[in-house]
C-alpha cells in the first residue's frame, strides 16, 4: 500500500514522504481500516514537527482522523492509532472507540465531523454551558475548529461573532451563519465586539488561536462570562492576568478533548448522538473546502499548517472513486 512516513521532524511538506508499505497489523483490540477519507487537523502539522503531545516513533504516517471501512463493509469514524496515521490506504484504530458514519454525509465531510465537532460541543455545551440567547465569539471562525464551533453555536440558539482574517474568511463566516464578522485585518475586534454587544462583550468566548486573540478575548469577554481555551494555533501560549479574571468575574476554561477518552470514554459516544441527529437534520455539516488525492496530501497539511485554509481539507486515498453516502 501507499503511505505518507515521517523519517525526521521538520515542515510537513520537507519531511513527509510518499512510499509504499505494508498495510499495518491489528494488535489487541484494533481492526484493519481501508482508508475512504482522511481529514487533516493542526495536529498532523505539529506531530511532523514533533511539537504535538504525543511524539510517536519515527518513521511514522500522520493522520488522525478518517472515514473507514472494516473488513465486513461497515462505514465507521475512528481515530487511528499511531504510528499507523490514516494518510495511507490502510491503517488500524481502537476497535473499541468506533463511531458509525452518518448517512447523511459523505465520506470527506464524516472525516471532518469527529474532532472538531466534538471538540466545539464539549467546549461550548459542557464546559462553558452555552446557553440559548447568549452571545458567542469564535476566533478563526472560518477555520476548521471554528466552523465546527460556529454551526453548534447557530444551533444551540446562539447569536455568533466570528473573528477572521481576510474579506475571503469573512465571506465565509457569513455564510457559515455567523450573526456579526469581526476581519481582524481591518477593524479593531475589541472596538467591534464591544459595538456589536452593546458594550456587554460575549458570554462565551471559543478560542483554538492563542496569543493576541487571547489578549482580545479577555477585554471582550462579559460579566460572568467564560473563555474555552482550545488551542495556539498562533503558535503563542497566553500567560492570563488572573487578577484580571478576578476583578471582572469571568472564567478561564482548558478544553482538551482526548483527555475524556482515558477520563469520561461514554461521553463521547453519546456526543456522537447528538451530532448525527443535528448533522442529519441539517443544523451541522462539515465545510470540506478541498478534496486532495493522496498524492497531494503533504502540499495539503503545509496549507493547514500554514493557516491559508478554510474549513476543512481532505485527503481521498481514492479520489475518483464513488464517495457518496453509506452505499459507496
Amino acid at each position: 500500500m501507499q503511505a505518507w512516513q515521517v523519517h525526521e521532524n521538520g515542515e510537513p511538506s520537507e519531511v513527509m514522504r510518499l512510499e509504499e508499505a505494508e498495510r499495518p497489523t491489528p494488535g489487541e483490540g484494533q481492526v484493519l481500516l481501508k482508508v475512504r477519507a482522511a481529514a487533516i487537523n493542526f495536529p498532523d502539522a505539529l506531530l511532523c514537527k514533533g511539537q504535538y503531545q504525543v511524539r510517536p516513533p519515527l518513521p511514522f504516517t500522520p493522520g488522525v482522523e478518517i472515514c473507514g471501512e472494516t473488513e465486513d463493509g461497515r462505514r465507521v469514524i475512528a481515530n487511528p492509532a499511531l504510528p499507523h496515521g490514516g494518510f495511507a490506504e490502510y491503517t488500524v484504530a481502537d476497535e473499541r472507540a468506533l463511531l458509525p458514519a452518518p448517512d447523511c454525509l459523505d465520506d470527506a465531510e464524516t472525516a471532518a465531523l469527529h474532532i472538531a465537532y466534538q471538540t466545539g460541543w464539549f467546549g461550548l455545551h459542557r464546559r462553558a454551558r452555552l446557553q440559548e440567547g447568549e452571545t458567542l465569539l469564535v476566533h478563526a471562525a472560518a477555520g476548521g475548529v471554528g466552523s465546527a464551533a460556529v454551526q453548534l453555536g447557530k444551533a444551540a440558539g446562539a447569536t455568533v461573532i466570528g473573528v477572521v482574517g481576510g474579506p475571503e474568511k469573512a465571506k465565509v463566516a457569513r455564510d457559515l451563519g455567523c450573526d456579526v464578522v469581526v476581519d481582524r485585518r481591518s477593524q479593531d475586534v475589541i472596538a467591534a465586539v464591544k459595538e456589536a454587544t452593546g458594550g456587554r462583550g460575549a458570554d462565551v468566548v471559543y478560542d483554538p488561536v492563542g496569543g493576541e486573540a487571547y489578549q482580545q478575548s479577555a477585554k471582550t469577554v462579559a460579566f460572568e462570562g467564560r473563555i474555552v481555551v482550545v488551542g495556539f494555533a498562533s503558535g503563542t501560549i497566553p500567560s492570563p492576568a488572573l487578577n484580571h479574571a478576578l476583578v471582572k468575574n469571568y472564567s478561564i476554561l482548558g478544553l482538551h478533548w482526548g483527555l475524556y477518552a482515558a477520563k469520561n470514554p461514554q461521553l463521547i459516544p453519546r456526543c456522537h448522538e447528538q451530532l448525527t441527529e443535528l448533522a442529519a437534520r441539517g443544523a451541522i455539516k462539515p465545510l470540506v473546502s478541498e478534496r486532495v488525492g493522496l498524492t497531494d496530501a503533504a502540499a495539503a497539511v503545509q496549507r493547514v499548517a500554514d493557516g491559508v485554509t478554510t474549513g476543512r481539507v481532505v485527503v481521498l486515498p481514492r479520489l475518483g472513486a464513488r464517495t457518496q453516502g453509506a452505499a459507496a
